[in-house]
């Protein structure tokens, strides 16, 4: 699929750069079915009773991704890079209003150890993860972002080495101590004993 990755680069720095307004038009059908993958993704990790389907959280993620006209897109990779963020925040913010709907009770949950490969582990509240994803971001950016490639935008260990700038090795060592880290922390239910 070069050539395809190519004509979304290229669409991606037209768009961004003004040279080609009918750019934007071009790249839609280029890139829905990725987000729609990345989205369904996102669905089967939860529990039933998400009233967001994998469409409406496409439009609502894409929308977002079109008002950004301060990004200087870099290539394919770079866009749903931030397609994973973009699509975190809106269903960060959904369980969010959820939880405090219901103060606390059915907020969507992930089975942690399907979700991020760690064995032994339980279900863990999407707000949960993100605020442990938030944490770590403070004690290591690079290994925050590779949880956020990795398992946002289901990107492979060479796809996040590129979009990086680092190598696989560091990605592969970097995933295995976030997962880690992750895990103690969604273990504890954000108690710092420390």
């Amino acid at each position: 699929m070069p050539s395809a990755s190519k004509d979304v680069t290229t669409l991606l720095r037209n768009w961004s750069s003004g040279t080609d307004p009918a750019a934007l038009d071009q790249l839609m059908p280029l890139v829905y079915d990725e987000l729609r993958r990345i989205a369904a993704r996102q669905f089967r990790r939860e529990t039933p009773g998400n009233t967001l389907q994998s469409t409406a959280l496409v439009h609502e993620a894409y929308l977002k991704l079109v008002d950004q006209q301060r990004v200087q897109w870099q290539d394919r990779n770079h866009f749903f890079a931030v397609a994973a963020q973009m699509i975190r925040r809106i269903l960060v913010s959904r369980a969010r209003e959820r939880k405090a709907e219901k103060r606390g009770g059915g907020q969507p949950k992930l089975l942690f150890d399907e979700a991020l490969g760690v064995p032994g582990g339980g279900d863990v509240d999407l707000v949960a993860l993100d605020d442990a994803l938030t944490g770590l971001a403070k004690t290591d950016q690079q290994q925050a972002r590779i949880v956020e490639l990795r398992f946002f935008a289901g990107l492979s260990i060479e796809a996040t080495a590129k979009v990086l700038g680092i190598s696989e090795s560091t990605v592969k060592r970097d995933w295995v101590v976030a997962k880690g880290w992750l895990f103690r922390e969604l273990s504890r239910g954000g108690r710092h004993d420390d």
